[in-house]
């Protein structure tokens, strides 16, 4: 009886252990430092969010930009399908800025 006990203990001591090395490597205490201070937290949040989004941005801008770049190259091939395409595509744009030159 007393053998099967103290296997038993070994192996949740052996648990313990193991536990608590996990919980160090993922740095379990620094996050539950971050979620005791609100105020902190909400800071970090609110300066990825701004980075997040500038990051969005200017991402969005450089694809636009080798969009329009690529294109422009496409137009001076002169492809019959593509160059409808981009026609159409130019003339939709048209539309909407003078459709909007009105709502001003």
């Amino acid at each position: 009886m007393r053998l099967r006990r103290k296997r038993r203990h070994s192996l949740t001591n052996l648990g313990l252990l193991r536990l608590t090395e996990y919980l160090e490597g993922v740095n379990f205490a620094a996050y539950v430092d971050l979620l005791q201070t609100p105020w902190r937290l909400a800071l970090l949040n609110l300066i990825g969010g701004i980075f997040r989004g500038l990051g969005i941005g200017l991402g969005f801008t450089v694809i636009a930009g080798l969009v329009v770049l690529v294109l422009q190259q496409l137009e001076l091939l002169n492809l019959p399908v593509i160059g409808k395409w981009i026609a159409d595509l130019v003339q939709i744009v048209d539309g909407q800025l003078k459709a909007r030159e009105f709502t001003y």
